[in-house]
């Protein structure tokens, strides 16, 4: 017999695991692997998200009167080698398909448990996402250095995506520059709330388990309002697009205190499942703009996100997917802080997004790269702690897209693969694009002295310690002849204020 393994980021009824498929010999195979929510510690939505969405996943397989081995976790099979281990002795297998996973480490384990029992295994292209196999590193061989944004037009013009005779609609590839708009101080207008997504018997039972056993993960359930299936997923699409992406493209990097989503669509989770298609989220916003509905701006800079950088990221994981974990070109080796786990610091920004992340298991892009990664980055944590706790932390997180987008573009532990540069900025950044700072006890103007923001103190240290890979970037040398007009005693100052901020950032929290 042939098994069919389904991965729990592959719950799309196009994947390939679904052709030639023979209803008496084939038998699929899906498991809930215990590590997956224990290394990193995954916060209990991200856990109720994956594991909610298999198992409805998997009615559906057993309506469709396919065989199907499920294990749930309550087995306690704490990997791949275990899972499979347990079927190849329960049942007589001739041969192994599998969709390629969006782990290569997963993908590895499993090729190694399938030899391990003198079988072999067929991996089949994942036809999710829009370029096709071997597409990106034809690209890739025919540049000196990957760039995203020719990236992004080779698949604009190559699927015909908002062109018009040949050319891009609007006269420009790209309309970033108009998509930084930051709220006035009344903030933003009153926002539509998201569908509310009834908790079913299945949903119920997964967290009633996570409650029960895995009650040590961090983040709370209580606000469980997630797509964990593809009806719910179309759902929230057509919402997005109705009432949020009009206004996406002004704000997107925009921040609120006490508004974790904004005008965000908040696909990802749905996209990294599968639950949706690129094409037919691209599609459903190019017809908004078709239909006068929204933008161009707008659009463009949504499509960008999907069809440019979703691509791109996946693109470079596999071709660096041997590197990625090693790096760390700045040889960084602190600790996460511990609010990163409670969300108890004076730092307004700090506690907004950290909070709404063990409150949703969400940030946008702009909070994760402007706020939790670079302080991160500014603090010198080592890349691989920061990784395991985006990849344990977010609910849509999938080491493909997680590993390039956190250890290259946020921390730049890879030298400049993902980004030409560190993604520095000191607290006027935060200032300027949400009213964190107006509730907060820093001054994001002040880089030394009592009152100083902290972003901005590390932003001119990592400078100073940076010095030679600043100067010497195109983007950031201004940055370096700025931090060589300070005095020496005012940099003196800010160095004393950084060294303080290591020794005693840590008690600087909400109960101190």
């Amino acid at each position: 017999m042939r098994l069919n393994l389904i991965l729990g980021d592959q719950l799309n009824w196009d994947s390939l695991i679904w052709q030639d498929i023979d209803q008496e010999n084939d038998i699929f195979w899906m498991a809930e692997i215990s590590q997956a929510s224990l290394q990193p510690p995954s916060n209990k939505q991200r856990s109720v998200v994956f594991l909610s969405a298999m198992r409805h996943f998997a009615e559906d397989i057993q309506k469709k009167h396919f065989q199907l081995i499920y294990s749930p976790i309550t087995d306690d099979l704490s990997s791949f080698t275990d899972a499979l281990k347990k079927t190849f002795t329960e049942h007589k297998i001739d041969r192994v398909r599998c969709v390629l996973p969006g782990d290569y480490l997963v993908m590895q384990e499993i090729e190694h448990a399938v030899k391990q029992h003198q079988l072999e295994i067929d991996w089949l292209e994942d036809v999710h996402f829009i370029a096709k196999r071997g597409e990106f590193s034809h690209w890739l061989k025919q540049r000196k250095k990957p760039t995203m944004e020719y990236w992004y037009r080779h698949l604009r013009e190559s699927r015909q995506i908002l062109i018009d005779n040949g050319k891009p609609l609007g006269g420009q590839w790209n309309f970033d520059k108009s998509n930084r708009q930051s709220f006035s101080k009344q903030g933003p207008d009153v926002i539509k709330e998201s569908p509310n997504y009834s908790i079913d018997e299945i949903t119920q039972d997964v967290i009633d388990t996570i409650k029960k056993d895995f009650s040590q993960l961090p983040g709370t359930i209580d606000t469980f309002n997630w797509p964990v299936t593809r009806r719910q997923a179309l759902i929230q699409l057509r919402h997005f697009i109705d009432h949020y992406l009009p206004f996406f493209g002004d704000y997107q990097d925009a921040m609120w205190t006490e508004q974790p989503f904004l005008y965000h669509a908040r696909l990802s989770t749905s996209l990294n499942l599968k639950l949706l298609q690129p094409q037919e989220v691209i599609e459903a916003a190019e017809q908004a703009y078709k239909n006068s509905k929204a933008p161009l701006n707008a659009v463009e800079g949504f499509i960008r996100q999907i069809l440019g950088w979703r691509e791109y990221i996946r693109g470079l994981y596999w071709a660096y997917r041997k590197d990625w974990l090693p790096f760390n070109s700045l040889n960084a080796e602190r600790d996460l802080p511990d609010f990163y786990w409670t969300a108890d610091t004076d730092m307004q920004c700090l506690h907004q997004a950290v909070k709404q992340v063990l409150d949703h298991g969400y940030g946008h892009h702009i909070q994760r790269l402007m706020v939790t990664g670079l302080f991160a980055l500014l603090w010198q944590v080592d890349p691989k702690h920061i990784h395991h706790w985006y990849l344990g932390m977010y609910v849509d997180a999938v080491s493909w897209v997680e590993v390039p987008n956190t250890i290259g573009m946020s921390q730049y532990a890879d030298g400049g693969i993902v980004g030409s540069k560190p993604y520095i900025a000191s607290g006027a950044y935060i200032n300027r694009m949400s009213n964190y700072c107006q509730h907060c006890p820093f001054d994001p103007k002040q880089a030394s002295g009592d009152e100083a923001c902290p972003f901005t103190t590390l932003y001119w240290y990592f400078i100073d310690q940076h010095n030679e890979l600043i100067s010497h970037n195109p983007r950031l040398a201004m940055q370096a002849k700025n931090w060589a007009k300070k005095s020496n005693s005012e940099q003196q100052a800010i160095r004393e204020r950084a060294e303080w901020l290591f020794q005693h950032l840590d008690t600087m929290n909400k109960e101190a």
